[in-house]
């Protein structure tokens, strides 16, 4: 057993691809297109793991979050040069942050949202995060 993908309703197909694939290199990997909704499959070529963006035709308002999501994380080997690209392309990243409870650094990373505001949390490669 591996876990295939995740998905998230989106608005704007061109503005999440653009998105995904400016900030993390993420590309298409299949698009599905259905009369009510389009299924776009987005991957790392480092990757099986696919995340799925589905666009319901009609929608035209944001969809609402709710207060169950929480985020999608991915691992980096350069936490710092990924922040200063992103800040650089207008992403807006908020600040990168070492939690280091009990004293001992746990993990170094950032949050970011992607244009329909869902959470990307992207943590510095090392310790448990490979």
């Amino acid at each position: 057993m591996k876990l295939a993908h995740s998905m998230i309703r989106v608005l704007n197909e061109a503005r999440s691809v653009a998105f995904y694939r400016d900030a993390f290199g993420l590309e298409i990997a299949d698009r599905l297109d259905f009369d009510n909704f389009t299924l776009i499959y987005m991957a790392l070529p480092s990757s099986d793991f696919e995340l799925e963006l589905t666009i319901n035709k009609g929608q035209e308002g944001p969809y609402e979050l709710g207060n169950g999501y929480g985020h999608i994380a991915l691992t980096v080997e350069n936490l710092d040069a990924l922040h200063q690209r992103l800040s650089d392309a207008g992403h807006a990243p908020h600040d990168i942050v070492e939690f280091s409870p009990g004293g001992s650094l746990l993990a170094r990373f950032f949050f970011i949202a992607d244009p329909d505001g869902y959470q990307i949390e992207v943590i510095a490669r090392g310790g448990r995060f490979k």
